[in-house]
């Protein structure tokens, strides 16, 4: 199917973007990769009159260490991400969830602002922009405000973005000492989004317990949440077998979300992958964390 017509924009540059969306934000639609959007105008299930194109703008790309933090642009493709060495070094759990991505194609267009703008209860960045507590720098004519991740996912397919806003950049913690991370997903066969996705950080203090813990899920509920019972229950305890597992036990219910039921899993089996893959992210994270500690 073809889309219907619409009027198609090319932005020179961010200030040329954020004008122009300015004046047009009631009837305008922002393509970054297009792996989300394009679907869409093809299938119409979205008809805007005005497509703006930022793409091509390079204030917009490039991951970059500053202040001890790591900055990525928001064009920042999946592959790159994949393929970082910075990220490698300092935040492995974002070139590990990019991995998990779709397929090598859409890896390759698609864009790390682009995903989390569009919160698909089913994309895997979210669950990870939550366990890192990333902070989201949204652009406007008006300037630039920050987004903390825990307020960005408002409802389905619904961020904080004003509709006048631009998302320019995403940054993420690097992790310290005695951290570990992991992301552990079960896919949907067809389409590889994330029926379950969870994403976990441990720090272990000197003696092996938990000193802080963040676990990120998406594919269980309309919109990703942080899964703070499970967090929780690990803080101060050794993040053995029986720890995790009772810890993981409480990941779709803590949060009084409402667990998702559709072709492709039942609420009460989405349930129950949460739990296991929640156990599976943690203790991949826990090991990882003892052994950049060297903790026995």
């Amino acid at each position: 199917m073809y889309p219907a017509p619409f009027e198609y924009v090319c932005a020179a540059s961010l200030d040329e973007a954020v004008r122009f969306l300015n004046e047009r934000q009631e009837d305008a639609k922002v393509l970054a990769g297009g792996q989300s959007l394009i679907p869409l105008l093809k299938l119409r299930l979205a008809a805007p009159p005005v497509v703006l194109d930022i793409g091509r703008l390079e204030e917009l790309k490039g991951i970059r260490e500053q202040d001890g933090r790591i900055e990525i642009g928001s064009l920042v493709r999946h592959v790159e991400l994949e393929t970082s060495e910075l990220l490698a070094r300092s935040c492995p759990l974002l070139p590990e969830t990019a991995a998990e991505v779709g397929d090598i194609q859409v890896r390759n267009r698609g864009t790390f602002g682009g995903s989390l703008a569009h919160a698909d209860p089913s994309g895997d960045f979210p669950a990870a922009a939550l366990a890192l507590d990333a902070k989201l720098t949204a652009v406007s004519v008006r300037g630039s405000r920050v987004i903390d991740a825990k307020d960005f996912f408002v409802d389905l397919m619904t961020t904080a973005l004003r509709p006048d806003e631009i998302l320019a950049s995403i940054e993420v913690p690097k992790l310290g000492a005695r951290s570990g991370s992991a992301y552990a997903k079960m896919h949907q066969p067809a389409s590889g989004f994330a029926i379950v996705g969870v994403a976990s950080i441990l720090t272990l203090d000197a003696k092996g317990k938990v000193e802080d813990a963040r676990v990120g899920i998406t594919g269980v509920a309309a919109v990703p949440y942080r899964a703070r019972a499970v967090e929780e229950s690990l803080r101060g305890r050794v993040p053995d077998v029986r720890a995790i597992a009772e810890a993981a036990s409480a990941a779709a219910s803590a949060e009084g979300a409402e667990v998702l039921s559709d072709l492709h899993a039942s609420s009460e089996y989405r349930r129950e992958l949460a739990a296991i893959y929640t156990r599976r992210s943690l203790e991949r994270a826990a090991a990882r964390a003892r052994k950049a500690g060297i903790v026995s």
